[in-house]
């Protein structure tokens, strides 16, 4: 049997402003640009992210959502990419700095992430009860029988029946939802101060996802937790999240308040996802022609210029900079 979402109780409206600008801020990001191979893949990409919030980033594959959460995990790092900018963790002034011995202390115990493929991401040789045991004695110092306690706990509020014996069964025994569960479990088990959720429901069923989706914002919300969803789908991204940032080619195009970045979108590119989203009663789809720019074959102008019905020559020729509009950021020669 599936539940609704849990609905958020913040108030919201066109004048609220994002959450990080009247709560603690936990991650901030600052004109993160991340290259491979010379091309651009990341171009000065910035926001903010407050403690207990929930933020998605939304687009197209090939936008850098994910990119975005492998690179706050610690995991797209020099010589694989080039990497500038500066990435604020809540004391660390600058993650980018930091030499992997300090990542590594906070990968896992700090920072945690869900991969968006439980069963590549779980590996097959082992055990669930060893997959999730082990940052608990190697991060936490638990001993064997505490870990294992510990582990049951951990698979019971993730939702398994018969968690204990659980334990013993390998990721290849297991479906894909309780796959996930159990990558959901792992990921929680150090109760991290930052999730990342990579399209954490994409390979499931609907019935399912509801499911997954409520599991992941309950146990965040219970460790007051922040969050960010990596996610295509915007409905979705409207139930879950407290605000919305909305890539394109490897850039901010519009960002705020979830509800009212969905309700009245200035970007042209953020009412072309909305035009993308199946409901019941939708009649016809009106997706955007044509598809993102070629990595190594940018624009000098709008990158979104080829495809915007509202395009003029400016657009073409000049990018247009991230500004503040209606209380959230924009990035449009021509919003509204």
């Amino acid at each position: 049997m599936t539940h609704p979402l849990p609905r958020r109780t913040e108030p919201r409206g066109e004048n609220v402003l994002p959450f990080s600008r009247h709560r603690e801020t936990l991650l901030s990001l600052a004109d993160i640009s991340l290259a491979r191979n010379g091309h651009s893949v990341l171009d000065h990409v910035s926001f903010d992210l407050g403690r207990g919030e929930t933020l998605g980033l939304v687009g197209e594959s090939g936008a850098g959502k994910s990119t975005i959460a492998l690179a706050a995990m610690g995991l797209l790092r020099p010589p694989a990419v080039t990497l500038e900018g500066r990435m604020q963790f809540a004391e660390h002034e600058n993650l980018l700095a930091e030499p992997e011995a300090e990542w590594a202390t906070l990968r896992g115990r700090r920072i945690a992430m869900i991969f968006q493929d439980p069963a590549s991401a779980l590996n097959p040789c082992f055990t669930v009860g060893r997959q999730l045991e082990s940052p608990l004695r190697r991060l936490l110092g638990f001993d064997r029988a505490a870990a294992r306690r510990r582990a049951i706990e951990l698979l019971e509020s993730a939702g398994l029946n018969d968690a204990e014996a659980r334990l013993a069964a390998f990721p290849h025994e297991l479906s894909g939802g309780m796959q996930q569960r159990v990558m959901i479990a792992i990921a929680l088990s150090c109760n991290p101060e930052l999730l990342l959720a990579d399209e954490p429901t994409s390979a499931l069923d609907v019935t399912i996802q509801a499911q997954i989706m409520q599991l992941i914002l309950e146990q965040v919300r219970a460790r007051n937790a922040s969050c960010i969803f990596v996610l295509h789908d915007l409905a979705l991204a409207s139930q879950v999240c407290d605000r919305i940032v909305v890539l394109y080619a490897g850039q901010v195009v519009e960002a705020g308040p979830a509800e009212s970045v969905l309700r009245r979108s200035l970007h042209p590119y953020t009412n072309a996802l909305k035009s993308c989203v199946i409901e019941l009663d939708t009649e016809t789809l009106t997706p955007p022609e044509g598809g993102l720019p070629a990595l190594g074959a940018m624009p000098p102008g709008c990158r979104f210029a080829s495809r915007c019905p509202r395009a003029t020559a400016r657009c073409a020729d000049q990018m247009p900079p991230l500004r503040s509009l209606e209380g959230r950021e924009i990035a449009c020669w021509h919003p509204g």
